[in-house]
């Protein structure tokens, strides 16, 4: 197998050929076909993640093919479309996994951070933490659903029904939330970086009530807003954009400090909540809605070999959409 290798933090990744790897009991081996690149790539890469896990290589919004199945593993079968999102495996005995929090578990493996992911040829999953995909959809269309779409996916769940909901931060994530979005009905503002013209394009162009920049303030209040730009200057700015009783979500793993803020833009029982990962429920629920949406995601396709260079254009905001690494 060969793949793109993180070996030491904050230096760019390394072409690697590895020895092939066997799946072990309740594992299966996948073949892949693409990997999204994601903001959290960026942040194991600069080392912005606690405990990092080097050598590592990255990437956890896989689309492949399974190839080899180990011991125990049933359901299954050779040649099957799977994906393969950020929650990797849970411990299934602590408090929060036993109550239905498996996100939050005390003992969780992440794809591409604490065991090897997907900038590779192949990689291995724990079986219980695949998603079925089907036959439906490109891999390269797909890959970004894997985390973009579910982190998305889970946000808007909880930043609740509210119908006009703001996006802060117009990228991967929000350009698939806001399809969900008005999918539902909701009326969506786009948030962009000030000036940011061909981004508050492209979210225009996918429908959305207004866009702007993040300096500016909404035509109407807000009922929710979901921070998907890890800027924690945006947080009081978000708050400042929504009604009373509305929700601001921070979706990201990883944010800048949020600066000190006065108590009035907290007070009328507005409400600051994050996200954490994600669940196998949230896969199964978005997975299942997806075709139904008719959700359509704007890719941009690099070899495998040029990880690099696609990291280098989601830091520097080079693209609409999301970024695919194709073996």
């Amino acid at each position: 197998m060969q793949a793109m290798v993180l070996n030491k933090i904050g230096t760019p990744l390394e072409w690697t050929n590895l020895p092939d790897r066997e799946p072990g009991p309740g594992e299966i081996r996948v073949k892949i076909g693409a990997c999204g690149v994601c903001r959290t790539d960026l942040h194991v890469v600069d080392g912005e993640l606690p405990t990092p896990q080097v050598p590592i290589i990255p990437g956890h919004e896989i689309v492949g093919r399974i190839d080899k199945i180990g011991l125990g593993v049933e359901g299954f079968t050779l040649g099957e479309r799977i994906g393969v999102p950020w929650l990797g495996h849970t411990c299934g005995v602590c408090p929060y996994c036993v109550d239905n929090h498996e996100n939050l578990c005390d003992r969780p493996i992440f794809t591409g951070y604490t065991r090897d992911g997907g900038f590779a040829t192949h990689t291995i999953v724990d079986a219980h933490f695949a998603i079925r995909l089907g036959e439906v959809g490109s891999d390269v269309d797909l890959a970004p659903l894997l985390c973009a779409g579910l982190i998305g996916w889970r946000s808007l769940g909880i930043a609740g029904p509210g119908r006009k909901l703001g996006l802060y931060g117009f990228g991967a994530s929000a350009h698939i939330v806001a399809q969900v979005a008005k999918w539902q009905g909701r009326s969506v503002y786009a948030f962009t970086r000030p000036s940011d013209i061909a981004t508050q394009a492209f979210a225009l162009h996918l429908g959305v009530t207004w866009a702007g920049g993040s300096d500016e303030l909404p035509t109407d209040h807000l009922d929710a807003a979901i921070i998907f730009a890890p800027d924690g200057d945006l947080v009081p700015i978000a708050l400042k954009a929504v009604r009373k009783g509305g929700r601001v979500v921070c979706a990201g793993i990883h944010m800048s400090d949020i600066p000190s803020l006065p108590y009035s833009l907290l007070w009328e029982e507005r409400q600051l909540v994050s996200v954490a990962n994600l669940t196998r429920q949230d896969g199964a629920d978005f997975f299942r809605l997806a075709p139904q949406i008719g959700i359509v995601t704007h890719t941009n396709s690099y070899p495998l070999s040029q990880a690099n260079s696609a990291l280098d254009d989601l830091r520097a905001g080079r693209f609409e959409g999301a970024a695919v690494l194709v073996p």
